[in-house]
């Protein structure tokens, strides 16, 4: 195996590993409200699981490229010039898609959940759209104040089911779903937080791989002495 070809495959196993992390952490939002609420469209956490970032960017985009990264290591399509260019493309699709999942990771954290919005925000009828994702306004200071508040839920939406935590109790209380509020504020930051981090790795094995399969290309793809033995 070249180091062309051993670089292909070791990223063909990366992009497995975080293809199958990314969908998993987007379908635990999804799965916590389908548990709880029996519904899924009803009082989600956040409206952008339903994006789809993790399953969809992070996901299925990443799938072709995977596929052909894989098959350096079982001497198949990637054992040639013509399979060398053709992953470099493929990998074009992997860091559009790892773009999207960061896009969207981005714009939840920066909202946060729909707990933490206005009343009208907290019910299913939220708008599923690429608007959101043209939302972030780069002049505006980003930060998670929504997280690192004792509590998001403003005096005109509180809920006497919902437990609010003091700021000096915050340390000990924050990170234990003692209430919904602090459920789901801990879930949308874990969830997204997660798929952002994926989505950064992913575009970053994804543009690597581009640079790897053209100077495989350049470099005549296989050995010699691989090329006899197939």
């Amino acid at each position: 195996m070249t180091c062309c070809e051993g670089w292909t495959a070791c990223n063909g196993f990366s992009l497995l590993v975080l293809l199958l992390l990314g969908v998993t952490l987007n379908a635990i939002p999804l799965i916590v409200n389908l548990v709880e609420e029996d519904q899924t469209l009803k009082n989600p956490i956040s409206c952008f699981e339903w994006l789809f970032p993790g399953i969809i960017g992070a996901g299925l985009m990443v799938v072709p490229a995977t596929t052909m990264s894989l098959a350096a290591r079982k001497r198949a399509c990637c054992n040639n010039k013509t399979g060398m260019f053709l992953s470099s493309l493929l990998n074009v699709i992997t860091v559009i898609g790892a773009a999207y999942c960061m896009m969207v990771s981005i714009q939840a954290l920066e909202e946060g959940p729909l707990i933490c919005n206005s009343q009208g925000n907290r019910t299913s009828s939220c708008e599923f759209s690429f608007k959101t994702l043209t939302a972030i306004h780069p002049e505006d200071s980003f930060d998670l104040q929504w997280f690192f508040d004792d509590s998001c839920v403003s005096p005109t939406d509180f809920n006497p089911s919902i437990n609010t935590t003091t700021a000096s109790s915050w340390r000990t209380y924050s990170l234990h779903f003692n209430s919904i509020e602090n459920k789901h504020r801990i879930i949308h930051f874990s969830v997204f937080l997660g798929l952002l981090l994926v989505g950064i790795l992913e575009s970053l094995f994804g543009l690597s791989q581009i640079v790897i399969g053209f100077l495989g290309c350049l470099c005549g793809g296989v050995s010699k002495r691989r090329s006899q033995i197939v």
